[in-house]
């Protein structure tokens, strides 16, 4: 029966699954002769942005990838080396008649994938690339200009209002490759270098993370989310030391989950909610599957985020990026407890809670006068959900730097702290040495001498760093 289509294959990047998977089910529905394939680039996997973390959240997903795709009959191939290079041989070993993949919005990968899509038609090979990533395509939405969205609140009025696709089932009943397919792969000349087995990767981490790799664990932590903390989520989102958020950015980064199948658990809750108020939770965690698209589509309609500021004014300003600041930040180490907190949770996690990112990088940017650059590098040296759009897209709006209106927001990290960590439990869990010490002290980072232990005096006064952050902000040429 496989003799009567045609081979394909589908290639995985940000998309870890089988279910849901829009790529992969188009091409499944009208031929089952379909493999997957992976490609284990070291210019990837070796980079320095590449978090520990994230490599192991990718290398244990994958693991469960292949025995998915055992299940549904087929089988995934594991190729080391550059994708550019080894696709068009493996499609030309193997006589296929395509390639499929999902699209992506990052820019080099963008001009990866067109040169990929020239060389595999250029040898007779079809390709076929769409959006799965994403609820509404990027090119779908523009103002009456009929320009890209540059700003979340008209772009949101306009999103929720798109329709959004029903997940899809996971392919089954694929026809494996053939003996003679197997044969040619394995007579290549040169070979070609495949594995058989993903490695297992060791990562501190791995016990404390609370991003959990593959499918079926991102499916299980949407469940409970949607079961539990969604509820409540308005609230408890904003508080770190509570399990309030769905710890599933790692999960829709990697595409082991889907944000179809995301936005249908919202659905679900909606419909059985009990109050305005866990609906309005519920309405407020599909605003943040938004903010995560806004942000996707900014970097497709603008690659230039990736290399610098938005704003062009802020190409002027004059950062003083102190070395020794700049370390005691990504060490923990500045004195100012809800900082140190967050930045020794990222560092051991890979995590870290939302508000406290937002807090982390006000004070970086504001209270240290450190370009934002560093502190976007850092995260992704660390995050184990590390994305190009979000995490510039969060920096730049922390710096000022971007799309947001608001010109100048400025985070107390004290205010911040009182505000979202009232008893100090987020500090105390990451800050052990300062267990002694009483609450007011930890939210306010006014430590006595006696009670700090080792622990370092603040780097820096937040009143008079926020002054001057506003004096250098005021001095800026305006054309």
């Amino acid at each position: 029966m496989a003799a009567a289509f045609s081979r394909w294959l589908f290639w995985h990047r940000r998309d870890l699954r089988l279910s849901d998977n829009l790529g992969l089910a188009a091409i499944a529905q009208n031929n089952p002769a379909l493999a997957g394939v992976f490609v284990l680039d070291p210019a990837e996997l070796q980079h320095p942005s590449m978090a520990p973390g994230r490599r192991w959240f990718l290398l244990e997903s994958l693991r469960e990838l292949q025995q998915r795709w055992l299940q549904a009959g087929s089988r995934l191939l594991l190729l080391k080396g550059d994708p550019l290079i080894l696709l068009p041989r493996l499609a030309q070993l193997l006589a296929v008649e395509g390639v499929a993949w999902n699209r992506d919005v990052e820019p080099l990968v963008r001009q990866r994938d067109q040169a990929l899509a020239k060389a595999l038609q250029g040898q007779g090979c079809k390709v076929a690339a769409d959006w799965d990533q994403l609820l509404v395509p990027p090119e779908r939405l523009r103002t009456g200009a009929g320009d890209p969205y540059r700003v979340y609140g008209p772009y949101w009025r306009v999103w929720q209002q798109q329709p959004k696709a029903a997940p899809v089932a996971a392919p089954s009943g694929l026809f494996d490759l053939t003996a003679a397919e197997i044969t040619a792969i394995e007579a290549a000349v040169p070979p070609l270098p495949q594995t058989a087995a993903v490695e297992l990767e060791a990562w501190d981490g791995a016990g404390i993370c609370p991003c959990l790799p593959g499918e079926a664990a991102a499916l299980l932590q949407l469940q409970r989310f949607a079961d539990g903390a969604l509820h409540n989520y308005e609230e408890g989102r904003n508080l770190p030391a509570d399990g309030g958020t769905s710890q599933l950015s790692a999960a829709l980064r990697s595409g082991s989950l889907s944000p179809r199948t995301a936005w249908a658990a919202s659905l679900e809750s909606l419909e059985i909610c009990r109050s305005d108020e866990q609906r309005q939770s519920i309405r407020v965690w599909q605003q943040e599957l938004a903010w995560r698209e806004f942000y996707q589509q900014a970097l497709f309609h603008f690659p230039s985020l990736a290399d610098g500021p938005y704003r062009p004014l802020w190409r002027q300003f004059p950062w003083e990026n102190k070395p020794q600041w700049l370390e005691a930040w990504k060490q923990g180490l500045t004195g100012v407890p809800i900082v140190d907190a967050a930045m020794r949770e990222l560092a051991q996690t890979g995590f870290m809670h939302n508000r406290c990112r937002m807090i982390v990088a006000s004070f970086l940017v504001k209270d240290l006068i450190c370009d934002w650059r560093f502190g976007e590098a850092w995260f992704m040296a660390l995050e184990v959900d590390g994305d190009l759009a979000a995490n510039n897209g969060g920096w730049q709006w922390s710096a000022s730097s971007g799309m947001d209106p608001k010109p100048l927001r400025i985070f107390n990290p004290a205010t911040q702290a009182r505000k979202f960590d009232s008893e100090a439990v987020y500090i105390r869990r990451w800050l052990p040495e300062l267990q002694h010490v009483n609450t007011a002290d930890l939210l306010s980072g006014e430590i006595a001498p006696l009670e700090s232990r080792g622990y370092p005096e603040a780097l820096v006064s937040h009143r008079q760093q926020q002054a001057h952050f506003k004096q250098l902000y005021a001095a800026l040429p305006r054309s």
